[in-house]
């Protein structure tokens, strides 16, 4: 059944015109009037009037890109690509203002900025990078990305796994730009398995991130197929900065203190463990090889420099940037999947003992 403006009213206890001047946003209305409708919105779903936002967006000059930390350079870099991109966009619709939304990795953030940019009727709105794996947050989340496509927003997710897209549809609206996360993480550590490393490391993400979860599978599938054992006393999690590489490294080797080589959620989380080897008197990669992900800027400048799996994260952000303008075609089925690349340097080497 269709929810109508005169539902939100009767929910929110105030006039139609009430919530026609809130969700237009050009008449002054009292802020806890505002909630309340804003609230109803929500509660019930309500769409405005499908033609009128279709024609909206398509006019809109507004892109969102949501990301987890606009300090951590992976969503630094896909941003400022796709920013360039936009902005200097001369063909069809021109230049887009592309407003960055930080959720701070809280799926319910994420989804409150989804519906203000709805409210703003968007013309295009691109989530970049990991993604809540609670099946609750998923139904959400694909409800309120269909809602978005079905007024005439387009999506591109960059960087998150094609099955979060389920549930939306296969809509023109909607394109997934996914990385090979599974992939490079099974490459890495089976290159480390390759130098004579039978006890590894892991400092995983966050749990319950769909990043972090390729990559444990990718690590753990190439453990598999060396007949290694994945003891789980060699993955600790932790968030993808230095200090939780740091702790999650002295964790480590506090229950093993024998391993070899500790792979790392992602770069920064690796500069974290190379830190905490240097405290425990411990040489990288002599006694410890040590490996990364993302091959962010600094990686091959550290010391040593660090080997990891590079994603082309500058690419893939102007690649979404004219998805985003409507300026290149989706790719067949929507679903492109971008190549993951091993990068060999001084942190890994044969292992000693």
């Amino acid at each position: 059944m269709t929810v109508t403006l005169a539902d939100v009213a009767a929910r929110a206890g105030v006039s139609a015109a009430t919530v026609s001047r809130v969700l237009s946003g050009n008449y002054p209305v009292a802020e806890s009037t505002r909630s309340r409708v804003q609230r109803a919105v929500e509660e019930l779903e309500y769409v405005v009037n499908g033609p009128a936002s279709a024609l909206a967006a398509a006019s809109s000059d507004l892109v969102g890109i949501l990301v987890n930390d606009i300090a951590d350079p992976f969503f630094g870099i896909i941003a400022g690509a796709l920013q360039a991109e936009l902005s200097g966009a001369a063909g069809p619709g021109g230049e887009k203002l592309a407003v960055v939304c930080n959720t701070g990795g809280s799926p319910e953030r994420e989804l409150r900025y989804l519906t203000l940019l709805q409210r703003q009727r968007a013309a295009a709105v691109v989530l970049t990078g990991s993604a809540s794996q609670d099946a609750g947050h998923t139904r959400t989340l694909a409800a309120r990305l269909a809602r978005l496509a079905g007024g005439g927003t387009r999506i591109v997710l960059c960087g998150r796994p094609a099955d979060m897209s389920r549930g939306v549809g296969d809509t023109p609206a909607l394109t997934t730009l996914a990385f090979d996360n599974r992939g490079g993480a099974r490459q890495l550590t089976a290159h480390l398995i390759g130098l004579g490393h039978r006890r590894i490391g892991c400092v995983a993400g966050p749990a319950g991130r769909t990043t972090t979860a390729e990559r444990l599978a990718g690590h753990r599938a190439a453990l598999a197929a060396h007949d290694l054992e994945d003891a789980p006393r060699r993955t600790v999690h932790g968030a993808y900065d230095r200090a939780s590489g740091y702790d999650a490294a002295v964790e480590l080797l506090r229950r093993d203190a024998g391993l070899t080589a500790i792979v790392a959620a992602n770069d920064t989380a690796a500069l974290g463990v190379c830190a905490a080897l240097r405290d425990q008197g411990r040489r990288v990669p002599e006694d410890v090889s040590v490996a990364g992900f993302d091959d962010l800027p600094f990686s091959a400048d550290a010391a040593p420099a660090l080997t990891t799996v590079r994603l082309p994260l500058k690419e893939a952000g102007a690649r979404a940037g004219r998805l985003a303008a409507g300026r290149e075609e989706r790719p067949p089925g929507g679903l492109a999947t971008l190549r993951a690349e091993l990068m060999v340097r001084e942190s890994t080497s044969i292992a000693y003992t």
